[in-house]
């Protein structure tokens, strides 16, 4: 199947799948965010679904796909340290400041970033018109952000803080994008590095976990943390191996666009599955977002 995707990379048939796959890895990285919200520390929820990315990555890794090359392990020592920043940022994010604000400024920030970077690395090119649907999206995440914070009563400071590190982590969901679309194209096999870069990436945050449950204990109940950290790393493969594989088929940029539109379907999760208020600002401003995908899809 690997050699498959390669040679479909490029062309329309390989385009269509693109889109497919970053429209799913937005679907599953809003079920992956709602996962994370509320119920569980985020060190502890990040650590658990780390823990279980190794489990399930490691024998796919050793024994189901081809050994990665010097290069590719050499590019997958780089992942590591980048990765780690962003689940760092994010933890901090989430722990100082609410989810619905941090998460549209850490997916807001990170396409037009991205689509900068590609333009110089890639040689991408974006027409005026879906520059047009880049800065629609990105402002509906942005005005987003700013219509939830205004139902927040947290502290100044706390806000500040989580706002620095949501900002952090946006640049760095832009930089991972883009090396990890150079990665992915330089392994001769996607499914190995997929499958390395889910297993080394992974065996970080289970330490930082460990830490924080011999210091503070469970809060929320051991069972639920590890139920939840089962699914979340099943979603993960959907949500960062399916837009690692559009990267590697068509445009980078492109597909970093599509995904942020989870930032739509996680409110339409809050607002059907966890019963949330939305309102016609949050409508006008999801359709806002969901525009600008739309426009960078259909102006190329």
């Amino acid at each position: 199947m690997g050699d498959w995707l390669v040679s479909i990379a490029g062309t329309p048939q390989g385009a269509q799948l693109a889109t497919a796959l970053a429209l799913m890895s937005a679907v599953a990285h809003a079920a992956f965010g709602a996962l994370q919200k509320g119920k569980h520390d985020p060190w502890l929820m990040r650590g658990s679904i780390d823990g279980w990315l190794v489990v399930i990555s490691a024998p796919v890794a050793l024994f189901l796909v081809p050994w990665p090359n010097l290069q590719t392990f050499a590019i997958l020592g780089g992942a590591i340290f980048i990765h780690f920043g962003y689940k760092m940022s994010v933890a901090l994010a989430y722990e100082r400041a609410a989810y619905t604000v941090v998460y549209p400024v850490i997916r807001g920030t990170g396409p037009l970033v991205t689509v900068l970077a590609a333009s110089l690395l890639f040689q991408e090119h974006f027409t005026p018109l879906q520059w047009i649907g880049v800065l629609c999206l990105s402002a509906g995440m942005m005005l987003l952000a700013l219509r939830n914070l205004g139902e927040e009563t947290l502290d100044r400071r706390g806000l500040q803080i989580g706002l620095m590190w949501a900002l952090v982590g946006g640049l760095l969901v832009a930089f991972y994008t883009v090396y990890d679309a150079w990665g992915i194209r330089s392994s001769a096999n996607p499914f190995t590095f997929l499958a390395w870069f889910f297993f080394i990436t992974a065996l970080d945050f289970p330490l930082i976990a460990y830490v924080r449950i011999r210091r503070y204990g469970v809060p929320g109940g051991m069972g639920s943390l590890i139920r939840r950290g089962a699914a979340g790393a099943f979603i993960a493969w959907l949500s960062f191996g399916g837009v690692m594989l559009a990267t590697r088929l068509d445009k980078v940029g492109e597909a970093a666009v599509l995904r942020e539109t989870s930032t739509v379907f996680a409110a339409l999760i809050g607002w059907f599955i966890l019963g949330e208020k939305v309102g016609p600002r949050r409508l006008a401003l999801m359709g806002m977002i969901a525009l600008g995908a739309v426009i960078v899809e259909m102006g190329g």
